[in-house]
């Protein structure tokens, strides 16, 4: 099992950080392993929409069905699945003031069956792996 954790600032009102960041398929822009993640269907975004998502993570690819599984206000949660994990990527929000957010990010993956095997050395991975998630968030959501 995976857990990492980060909170940053973002200089954004906190609306248009959530409008933003609950289309999942931008996670192309502030996740850095997402390669390509596009929304199935065309109904606007709303609890239950799903997004085929690829990743590239460490050398190894992997495609998972992500769908939000929690839509309010001052959370996002969503909730990617394929055979070998399940990765929740939950992502909390408190105004700052009226034009700076307060993120905090926290993915949590569940490996399946052998996959677990790997707990030890991707928990070491992804905490690298978030380390560069508040940087790259920032940037994008700064020039938006």
């Amino acid at each position: 099992m995976v857990d990492v954790s980060r909170t940053f600032t973002v200089p954004r009102p906190r609306d248009e950080v959530v409008a933003y960041l609950r289309d999942f398929a931008n996670a192309v822009e502030w996740d850095p392993g997402t390669q390509t993640c596009e929304q199935i269907g065309t109904d606007p975004v709303s609890e239950g929409t799903r997004w085929h998502n690829e990743s590239k993570l460490f050398g190894m690819s992997t495609t998972l069905t992500y769908e939000l599984t929690a839509d309010a206000p001052d959370h996002l949660v969503f909730t990617g699945r394929n055979k070998t994990a399940t990765s929740v990527d939950d992502l909390s929000f408190r105004a700052e003031n009226a034009t700076s957010t307060v993120i905090t990010y926290r993915a949590h993956v569940e490996f399946n069956g052998l996959a677990r095997l790997a707990d030890p050395i991707a928990q070491l991975a992804f905490q690298r792996l978030a380390d560069t998630v508040p940087t790259q968030m920032t940037r994008v959501l700064a020039s938006r």
